[in-house]
């Protein structure tokens, strides 16, 4: 643990010497490229702006990280059980992938208002496929000794799917949880860009309008900061879950 959070600091050190080394080669204006000693200022003046606004993006995403992972897990248990389902949920679940999120995003705005709604919606659009897909894909791969060791105990169907399929499959939804963890924020974000009047997006949105690009880089960090904390605490709960149940 200490060892992966150094290395990861010493990443994070390397990153931030090679940005300011770049601005001050190429001695970029701060109205295109803020050193991060810029925009660390701009984070601390700017801290209480910035915590609110972030406090209600980090609502939006766990709201729809909730959302999205229940209908994901819920649609690949029903898959997994009905033939009929597979047959008419399939389609849906390619129908979601294959309309972009940019091109609906105006129309739930529009549908839905310039609340958090909209936002809570996008962000389940984006991770409902991953999650149901991943889970999916294990509950179609319990190894078959497993399954005719069961049929062999006379092991009803709901048995076997919750004592047998469904562990056997939780690496898998582990998988696409944490996949979620991380498409979640986009699915705010871009929801906020579109029409908003609070979050992190709408921030950076109206610091670049005013020519504040160390507030808008500031707010860009937190963004970063906050999906790499959820990215961490959804797979550390993962984690737990699976060797628990394993």
């Amino acid at each position: 643990m200490i060892a992966r959070f150094s290395s990861g600091l010493l990443v994070a050190l390397v990153l931030l010497g090679f940005w300011q080394a770049l601005v001050t080669v190429a001695g970029l204006p701060p109205f295109i490229l803020p050193g991060p000693l810029r925009v660390a200022t701009a984070l601390a003046d700017n801290a209480a702006l910035i915590a609110w606004h972030a406090s209600v993006t980090f609502t939006e995403v766990l709201a729809g990280l909730a959302l999205g992972s229940v209908l994901g897990a819920a649609t690949a248990l029903h898959m997994a059980v009905s033939p009929l389902a597979r047959r008419f949920l399939r389609p849906v679940l390619v129908l979601t992938q294959a309309l972009p999120v940019f091109a609906l995003a105006p129309i739930l705005t529009l549908w839905l208002g310039y609340g958090i709604g909209s936002k809570i919606l996008m962000a389940v659009l984006i991770i409902y496929f991953p999650v149901a897909s991943a889970f999916f894909d294990g509950l179609r791969g319990t190894p078959r000794g497993w399954l005719d060791l069961a049929h062999s105990m006379q092991g009803t169907r709901r048995q076997v799917l919750w004592r047998i399929r469904v562990p056997a499959a939780l690496p898998s939804l582990a998988s696409g949880l944490r996949l979620a963890a991380v498409y979640a924020p986009i699915g705010a974000i871009i929801g906020e860009w579109v029409g908003a009047s609070q979050g992190l997006g709408y921030l950076m949105l109206l610091a670049n309008g005013r020519a504040k690009i160390d507030l808008m880089f500031a707010a860009l960090a937190v963004l970063a900061l906050l999906t790499l904390l959820l990215h961490r605490a959804v797979g550390a709960g993962c984690d737990r879950l699976t060797a628990r149940l394993s």
